[in-house]
């Protein structure tokens, strides 16, 4: 009787088994699909997606910059008027007696802040931005004194002496830039344009003598200093402010959602100020975090 009954459920469980084995396979290959086909991914590094670079942010770096200055016409405009008092400067350009100098460089590391805001239009970013750096590099002119003994057509005979004195410190500066940007990801490369304000201490001066010579060349030779002499013009000031145009470029990276690592190089070129021109020219790297 057993043995009827299990023999009579036999095809049963054979048909159940049949349709059972496609069931479990497809389980199998939903759990097997689901470990590979879905994969967890991570977030892109290195562009690709999209990311919010709109925003507020602030942060500071620090960067190796080279500063050269360039003396132009300002000592021999000087020199004209340390001779003014007397005859010579109708005969001679006095500022002619000082050579030209070549350009002055000083180098080291500099620290500085940025503060800005970034508007996102699709890839396109545009924002303000405005940094503060400390500099404190500076040159100084090493022009010997001159000293002449000059013939004049009326017949008067001067002997004279100029000692040139020229020299520049930047103390700090900052400037106020318009970046464009084209948003890749989490990276974005970018330029910018933009106005510097820099604070100087200058030196511009000339220590002037003159004697008016009396039979020269004879053993009754004598010398007499004119009126006025010695004298010195020009001036030394401190805290002297100069404008100047900045321009740069460079790239930004996300790291995370609120913090972004910068490699930049800006130069930036201030106006004459008191006889001299300044340039400076950064390599940079800064950190910032965004809001």
């Amino acid at each position: 009787m057993r043995a009827a009954s299990i023999a009579a459920l036999a095809p049963v469980v054979a048909i159940a088994w049949t349709l059972a084995l496609p069931q479990a396979a497809q389980g199998a290959d939903y759990l097997r699909g689901s470990q590979i086909d879905q994969p967890v991914e991570a977030p892109p590094m290195f562009g690709g997606g999209r990311f919010d670079w709109s925003g507020f942010y602030f942060g500071g770096g620090a960067g190796v910059s080279d500063t050269k200055f360039k003396m132009d016409e300002g000592l021999r405009v000087l020199a004209n008027s340390a001779f003014r008092n007397s005859d010579l400067v109708a005969e001679r350009d006095m500022g002619s007696y000082i050579d030209n100098q070549p350009e002055k460089s000083d180098s080291s590391a500099q620290f500085f802040g940025i503060v800005g805001y970034n508007y996102l239009f699709d890839d396109v970013v545009l924002g303000f931005e405005a940094d503060y750096t400390r500099s404190g590099h500076s040159y100084q002119s090493k022009i010997p004194p001159i000293a002449r003994r000059s013939s004049l057509q009326s017949g008067s005979v001067y002997d004279w002496s100029m000692a040139p004195n020229q020299a520049a410190k930047l103390n700090d500066y900052a400037t106020l830039r318009l970046r464009m940007g084209w948003a890749y990801g989490r990276i974005m490369p970018f330029g910018t344009i933009g106005a510097a304000l820099g604070r100087f201490n200058t030196t511009s001066t000339i220590d002037a003598d003159i004697a008016i010579v009396t039979n020269a060349g004879q053993v009754n030779e004598t010398r007499v200093r004119a009126v006025g002499y010695p004298l010195q013009v020009g001036s030394t000031k401190n805290n002297t402010y100069a404008f100047g145009l900045s321009a740069g470029a460079g790239v930004d990276w996300a790291l995370t959602d609120n913090l972004f690592l910068r490699a930049e190089y800006q130069i930036i070129r201030f106006a004459e100020v008191e006889g001299t021109t300044v340039t400076v020219n950064t390599a940079r790297v800064a950190a910032a975090l965004k809001f």
